[in-house]
């Protein structure tokens, strides 16, 4: 399925003919954490997905599947449609490079991505005309939460986010809170005033405040206050404060299922790509536009 037609329009030419339409073949990194094992089962239980192979450092593997000990074995072995990505933020970037190279579309849930790496996939993609798909969250409820926090952002003058996740989770802040303190720089004053707040540092909290570490750390502008405790999964709260009221939007995920739509989505919608898309949200508003919705 690398190159030619796209899966989404092969799909309704294999459904006109009366030809049941081929599976989109599925690999997964990080098969055995948290996120990965719910990634296989998803796999697994959709009809027209199937899984060819598995990413595990320590070598572990399924009945059946095709087990690999890095990426690298496991493109040279198996040329799967798509590779989705659950390992960590030191491996997240070698291995959705390596995929867009061996002409594999990387559909991305792992955080801690710098920006120079996100741009440097997004070139990388656009000169192989592959779509990918880069997800901090595949939350459904936290895609419509950045919209949310794009539109308060206009009409409210202060905003602070709280991010509060398992004890497991190696970032601070989120990808996700990050996400969120870009929307608002950019309803704020577009991208460019976002890419100034990320360069410049922002404005730093007022006085009475000496010890600006208690505030949060600043993201485009925005104090995120990060809270790691086991009970945790996901759970963000945005806070808008105005005259004389304030206003909260919050979403809480209690169980990694509710990553899952969100997931089969961007497995789906990334055959039909020929870029980089930056978050579940963008990948949406896509559709929209398309008038799919």
């Amino acid at each position: 399925m690398n190159g030619g037609e796209s899966w989404g329009v092969r799909k309704k030419r294999e459904e006109a003919t009366g030809v049941v339409p081929t599976p989109v073949r599925v690999a997964v990194g990080g098969a055995f954490g948290r996120m990965g094992q719910e990634a296989v089962e998803l796999v697994r239980a959709t009809e027209h997905f199937r899984l060819v192979g598995t990413v595990d450092r320590r070598g572990r593997s399924l009945e059946g599947v095709p087990a690999f000990s890095t990426v690298d074995e496991l493109f040279s072995a198996v040329q799967p449609d798509v590779y989705i990505d659950f390992t960590s933020p030191e491996a997240v970037y070698k291995h959705a490079r390596a995929a867009l190279e061996a002409g594999v579309r990387p559909v991305v849930g792992t955080t801690g991505l710098a920006r120079e790496e996100i741009e440097e996939l997004a070139a990388l993609a656009r000169s192989k005309r592959l779509g990918a798909v880069i997800a901090p969250n595949f939350s459904l409820g936290a895609a419509v939460l950045r919209r949310a926090a794009a539109l308060a952002a206009r009409f409210f003058p202060y905003v602070e986010i709280v991010e509060m996740h398992h004890d497991q989770k190696k970032d601070a802040p989120s990808g996700t809170a990050l996400l969120l303190a870009e929307a608002v720089a950019e309803a704020r004053g577009g991208e460019k005033a976002a890419a100034a707040a990320r360069e410049a540092g922002a404005p730093r909290v007022s006085p009475p405040y000496s010890d600006l570490s208690a505030r949060g750390v600043l993201a485009f502008g925005v104090p995120v206050h990060s809270v790691r405790l086991p009970g945790f999964v996901a759970h963000h709260e945005l806070l808008f404060g105005g005259d004389g009221e304030w206003l909260t939007f919050r979403v809480d995920t209690v169980t990694r299922r509710a990553f899952m739509p969100g997931l089969r989505y961007a497995v789906e919608r990334v055959l039909e790509l020929e870029e980089l898309v930056y978050g579940l949200d963008r990948l949406l508003e896509r559709e929209l536009l398309e008038g799919r919705g």
